[in-house]
C-alpha cells in the first residue's frame, strides 16, 4: 500500500470538517496582523516622508525587507489565533470580559516582545546583507532597544493585540460564522436558501432543573452544550440558537445531505455525551439525553434587529421541524425526520422505518414521518 505524499496528507487533513472550522477561526488573526502592519507602515513612511530618517535605529523597508515582514507578521498573528483558539480563551472563559482582555494582552505583550527581539536581527541583516553574526548587526540591534523606535513598536504590537482580541471576544459571542456573514455581508440583502433544521430538546429538563436549582443546572447546561459541539463541528453544523435546554442546529442544504451529515450529527452527539457519561454521572446524577426532529425545506435569510442584529431565518420549515420534534415523545422516538428530507437522505448504511403519516399540530395537512436508522 502506497504512503501518502505530504502534499496529500495536509489536502486530506484539511478536507477535515473539524480542521477546517479551527482554520476559519485563525486565519482571521493573520489576516488582522498583516492588514494592521501594512496600515501602520502606511503612516509612519507618511510621517517620515518615505525616508529613513533614523537609519542607525530603524530597518529601510525594501521589498525583500517588506516580503520578510509581511511573511513574519502574517505567522505571528496565526501563532495568537492558534494559541486564543485552542488555550487561551478556554483558560479565561469564566473570566469577565475586560479581564479577559487584560489578562491576555500582559501574556501576549510579553510574547510579542520576545518575538520582536527575535525578528529585529533577522531584519537587520536581511538589510545589511549579512550574516547574524556581525557586529554591525547587533550594534544596530542595541540602539534599536535604546529608541523610541523600540517604543513605537510595542505601541503597535498592542494595539493588533487588542483589535485581534476585540475579534477574538466578538466572535466568540456572536458565533464565527455569523461574525464572517456580516463582514461580508452575505445577508445584507435578504435571501431565499434551502436548509436542513435539527430541533433538539433535552429530556427531562423540567424536573432536572428543580433537582439541581438554577446555579448547578446552568453549569449543567454548560457542560452539555460543550460536550455536543466537537459532533456538530465534525458533521459541518451551525448552531442557530440555543433555547433553554433546546438546541436549534442547521445546515445548508448540500452539508446536511453530504455522508448524511445531518443524521451523523445526531448519533455523534449521543455517542460524545456517552463518553462523558461518568462525569456527568458523578456531578450531577445523571447522563443527559435528547430527542430531535429534523426537516428540510427553503428560508428567507437576512440581518434582522434594530437594537441587535443578528442572523434570522423564517419560514414554514422552522414551525415543521419543532412540530416534528413534539412528537418524539409521543411515538417513543428519539429521532424522527420528515418524508422531504428522507427523500434526499442516501444510502451509506442507513434506513428508514415508516411512522405513518401525522397530523402536526396547529397544521391540516399531514406528514409523512420516518425513523432513521444506521445498520452499518
Amino acid at each position: 500500500m502506497k504512503k501518502k505524499t505530504p502534499y496529500l496528507y495536509h489536502m486530506v487533513l484539511l478536507k477535515n470538517p473539524k480542521v477546517k472550522h479551527y482554520v476559519k477561526r485563525i486565519l482571521p488573526f493573520g489576516i488582522i496582523w498583516l492588514v494592521l502592519s501594512w496600515f501602520i507602515l502606511l503612516i509612519e513612511s507618511m510621517a517620515m516622508g518615505y525616508e529613513n530618517q533614523r537609519p542607525e535605529t530603524d530597518i529601510t523597508v525594501t521589498w525583500n525587507i517588506l516580503l520578510f515582514a509581511s511573511i513574519a507578521v502574517f505567522l505571528v498573528g496565526m501563532v495568537m489565533g492558534t494559541v486564543e483558539v485552542s488555550w487561551l480563551s478556554k483558560l479565561f472563559k469564566n473570566k469577565a470580559f475586560w479581564k479577559k482582555i487584560l489578562y491576555k494582552m500582559g501574556f501576549y505583550l510579553l510574547f510579542m516582545l520576545v518575538i520582536n527581539l527575535v525578528t529585529f536581527p533577522i531584519a537587520a541583516s536581511i538589510e545589511l546583507d549579512s550574516t547574524l553574526m556581525d557586529a554591525e548587526v547587533w550594534q544596530k540591534f542595541s540602539n534599536y532597544i535604546e529608541s523610541p523606535t523600540f517604543l513605537s513598536t510595542m505601541v503597535s504590537l498592542t494595539f493588533s493585540i487588542f483589535v485581534s482580541l476585540l475579534y477574538s471576544g466578538i466572535s466568540e459571542h456572536l458565533g464565527h460564522n455569523v461574525l464572517i456573514n456580516f463582514f461580508m455581508g452575505k445577508y445584507h440583502r435578504a435571501k431565499e436558501e434551502f436548509r436542513v433544521f435539527m430541533f433538539l430538546d433535552m429530556k427531562s429538563s423540567t424536573s432536572l432543573a428543580e433537582q439541581l436549582g438554577h446555579k448547578k443546572y446552568f453549569q449543567f447546561l454548560s457542560d452539555y452544550y460543550n460536550q455536543l459541539s466537537n459532533a456538530i463541528i465534525q458533521c459541518k453544523g451551525e448552531v442557530y440558537q440555543y433555547v433553554g435546554d433546546e438546541i436549534v442546529v442547521t445546515w445548508e442544504k448540500s452539508d446536511g445531505l453530504q455522508n448524511n451529515n445531518c443524521i451523523r450529527c445526531f448519533y455523534a452527539m449521543k455517542q460524545s455525551l456517552l463518553k462523558k457519561s461518568t462525569y456527568f454521572e458523578n456531578t450531577y446524577g445523571l447522563t443527559p439525553s435528547f430527542r430531535a426532529g429534523l426537516h428540510l425545506g427553503q428560508v428567507t435569510t437576512g440581518e434582522i434587529g434594530a437594537l441587535k442584529k443578528e442572523i434570522f431565518f423564517t419560514g414554514d420549515v422552522l414551525n415543521v421541524t419543532a412540530r416534528i420534534q413534539k412528537l418524539c415523545k409521543p411515538l417513543k422516538q428519539d429521532i424522527i425526520v420528515s418524508e422531504q428530507l428522507a427523500e434526499q437522505l442516501k444510502g451509506n448504511g442507513l434506513s428508514f422505518e415508516s411512522l405513518g403519516s401525522t397530523e402536526l399540530e396547529g397544521r391540516k395537512k399531514t406528514e409523512k414521518l420516518f425513523a432513521p436508522k444506521f445498520t452499518s
